[in-house]
């Protein structure tokens, strides 16, 4: 078709269609406008690109979908008439579209010939509860970038007229927590590097780290303030986010596999 592609940027649709529910009705064209035929299957481009950015019902219907086609192809054709196909940044714009579901096909291609199995998700989601542990943790902490700066802080919180430790977060400590006092809210000791973990979990409720505690963002203060035991989700609730992780696994491997033999200049 003339005006195809041109026809699919302006529908802006980057997502792979669903397999259509009726071959037939997908294969017979939407309307023929000014002897252009729109291929029926540019329905579920139209109508997936609108689910998608949350469109009302009405624009879901088969008049709207048809409409939004014949829009499409009339501002296509006008667009083709003025030369504007033949823009740099037009053409670049479509060959970059092009890519990018050409790309998402082989991603596809890809996860369907290596489907999960449901044993692999769920010894995944048991490895992840046996790693996250019984307890979570709420605790502050004051990070600073050197041993000496890390003991005058905790002589001033240990000393006999106890200095604020929030307000001394808020004066020295360079985490993003400063703001809030130090506080890191609820943790899990599995979520965060093993030198701050185990220091953490080995403090009584209140109490502030003897020495200062050093990882490879600097050197910690760490106060717990208190915990509670794990309510961890039901594997039914997660699925599906453990298997949308472990896809992007593969995808990661894929890619690496790819560019490990790709000549890249």
């Amino acid at each position: 078709m003339k005006y195809a592609r041109l026809l699919s940027l302006l529908i802006a649709c980057c997502t792979l269609p669903a397999q259509a529910a009726d071959a037939p009705t997908a294969s017979k064209p939407l309307a023929v406008v000014n002897g252009e035929a729109i291929p029926g299957m540019y329905a579920n481009f139209i109508r997936q690109n609108r689910i998608k950015r949350n469109m009302p019902p009405e624009s879901l219907t088969d008049d709207a979908i048809k409409d939004g086609a014949v829009t499409a192809t009339l501002l296509a054709q006008e667009a083709v008439k003025k030369g504007l196909d033949k823009e740099p940044s037009v053409a670049a714009a479509l060959e970059f579209q092009k890519m990018e579901l050409l790309g998402r096909a082989a991603l596809e291609n890809y996860l369907r010939a290596h489907p999960l199995k449901e044993e692999t998700i769920k010894a995944e989601y048991d490895n992840a509860k046996a790693k996250a542990g019984d307890e979570e943790y709420r605790a502050r902490h004051i990070l600073v970038n050197s041993e000496k700066e890390a003991r005058d802080l905790i002589a001033k919180l240990t000393a006999r007229k106890k200095a604020n430790f929030e307000e001394l977060a808020k004066k020295h400590s360079k985490d993003t927590s400063a703001g809030n006092g130090g506080d890191l809210g609820w943790v899990l000791p599995a979520n965060l590097v093993p030198e701050f973990a185990q220091a953490m979990v080995g403090l009584k409720k209140g109490e502030v780290t003897k020495n200062p505690v050093q990882t490879r963002f600097g050197w910690h203060v760490i106060r717990l303030e208190e915990t509670r035991k794990l309510d961890f989700p039901d594997y039914d609730k997660i699925k599906d986010r453990i298997a949308s992780q472990l896809q992007q696994q593969e995808i990661g491997k894929l890619v690496k596999e790819l560019a490990s033999t790709a000549k890249v200049e």
